[in-house]
């Protein structure tokens, strides 16, 4: 069995998830897409940022690579949401993760922070960078599926 990082035990699954980060562009769209992609059926995912940018073409690319289209993806900010019930946040930013915490203060949210790197602060060459989106685009596959402890099928 896979353990969640430490801090990150729940007794059950959340029933909806919020991934919040800077602009809403990079990072938490990714992590709603593949929230959705492996839980979609068990979990509402929904994602934000502290400022509404520009979807970035390189997480749709990274996205892209494993079947997961999120060109459509409108970004939006906590001010924005329809529905302000969620079980749990996951911040991305150390900037979302304090407007999460004043978000919550009257709610019955948890709110945890998962530190990940900035893809679009990398320079060099397209696929310099791609690799960059690609780290990030897996590292948030991983502890999103520890979160929901995830098992695939395969050899027993």
């Amino acid at each position: 069995m896979v353990e969640p990082p430490e801090g990150e035990v729940r007794k059950r699954r959340p029933q909806s998830v919020l991934f919040a980060c800077s602009e809403n562009a990079v990072r938490s769209p990714m992590a709603e897409a593949l929230g959705r992609h492996y839980f979609g059926r068990m979990s509402y995912f929904a994602s934000v940022g502290l400022k509404s940018g520009e979807l970035d073409a390189f997480a749709v690319a990274a996205m892209d690579e494993l079947g997961i289209d999120i060109a459509r993806h409108k970004p939006q900010t906590f001010e924005e949401l329809e529905d302000k019930s969620f079980d749990l946040i996951v911040t991305l930013s150390p900037e979302a993760h304090h407007k999460a915490l004043d978000f919550t203060r009257s709610l019955a949210t948890d709110v945890v922070y998962w530190p990940t790197i900035d893809a679009t602060a990398f320079e060099g060459t397209r696929e310099t960078k791609l690799e960059a989106y690609r780290n990030v685009r897996d590292g948030l596959a991983k502890r999103i599926n520890a979160l929901f402890d995830y098992h695939p099928m395969g050899n027993l």
